[in-house]
């Protein structure tokens, strides 16, 4: 896989027989009608077009048929995240790594450079990282990353099986009334709502299981254990705000607050955490056991 200096992992797009085009610009703007003629020729003079040997090509240049090419991604302004991710662990199977809080895992939307892979890559210099889980760009904590591409299916598998213990922290509001409830494993049916950004409970079987218990109480607050059995989207975020106690800072739930793309507030950070992680691993047979050096404040 080719990366440019960045990090950033290439495309590849292939230049069938049947077509004929003026020059390679042509080929792009037919090839990509989603993406401005403009963006194109920035692309091209940025050197972010490429043939199969590297080698950087202009706008002008033939269309050569039944070839490949290689084109980068470019974002004219992207969010400057400023908070370190570290590495906790790295063997020639695995890389795990403690993400910040506000970093994404990987690229999306406005996000390409400033991502936990593309950072990883670009520090350890190994291309063929891959996620074989994510956490939201809100959540701090644990990732872990294959190393060897032959490897991933395996550990990919070890999430959809469930037969992986994960354990998160947050700080969220204290009751008198869940705490004589807990600890308890909470279930719900959680389904998309009309907003794409927002789970809700809905009538059903369950598909969503949450064992939470208290670690701490530091009024109007403490410090929450949550152990999910299942890995829905926003599932913690949703238990937790559907006993009362929503998770602080959250800008999803109970009321979703537009981000602020560019001009990010940093100061209030989601109070969720992932911080352990064990499993059997498939490939050593060895148990892993692995905890964020991350903590939040009561």
């Amino acid at each position: 896989m080719r990366v440019n200096s960045e990090g950033v992992s290439a495309s590849r797009v292939y230049l069938p027989a049947d077509q004929a085009h003026a020059n390679l610009l042509s080929f792009f703007v037919m090839q990509f009608p989603h993406i401005a003629k403009e963006e194109w020729v920035c692309r091209f003079n940025e050197g972010l077009i490429l043939d199969q040997e590297g080698h950087a090509l202009a706008v002008n240049d033939a269309y050569l048929p039944n070839t490949h090419l290689i084109y980068f991604r470019r974002l004219e302004r992207e969010p400057e995240i400023p908070f370190q991710e570290s590495i906790l662990f790295q063997d020639e199977h695995v890389l795990v790594a403690d993400k910040p809080h506000f970093l994404p895992v990987t690229p999306s939307g406005l996000y390409l450079h400033q991502t936990l892979l593309n950072r990883l890559k670009k520090t350890t210099g190994i291309q063929t990282l891959s996620p074989i889980h994510r956490i939201d760009r809100d959540t701090a904590g644990l990732v872990i990353f294959s190393v060897n591409p032959n490897e991933r299916a395996q550990y990919q598998n070890l999430f959809r099986d469930r037969v992986v213990k994960k354990v998160y922290e947050a700080i969220a509001p204290y009751t008198k009334e869940l705490d004589q409830k807990l600890p308890m494993n909470y279930q719900s049916r959680l389904e998309e709502s009309e907003h794409f950004l927002q789970m809700h409970e809905v009538q059903g079987e369950p598909n969503s299981d949450t064992l939470i218990e208290i670690l701490e109480v530091n009024a109007p607050y403490a410090r929450y254990r949550l152990t999910p059995g299942s890995g829905k989207k926003h599932q913690l975020r949703c238990h937790l705000n559907s006993l009362g106690v929503p998770i602080k800072n959250d800008q999803i739930y109970p009321i979703l607050t537009p981000y602020q793309e560019y001009d990010l507030d940093f100061s209030n950070p989601l109070q969720l955490l992932a911080k352990e992680v064990s499993f059997q691993d498939p490939i050593t047979g060895q148990p892993r056991v692995f905890s964020s050096q991350k903590t939040l404040d009561l």
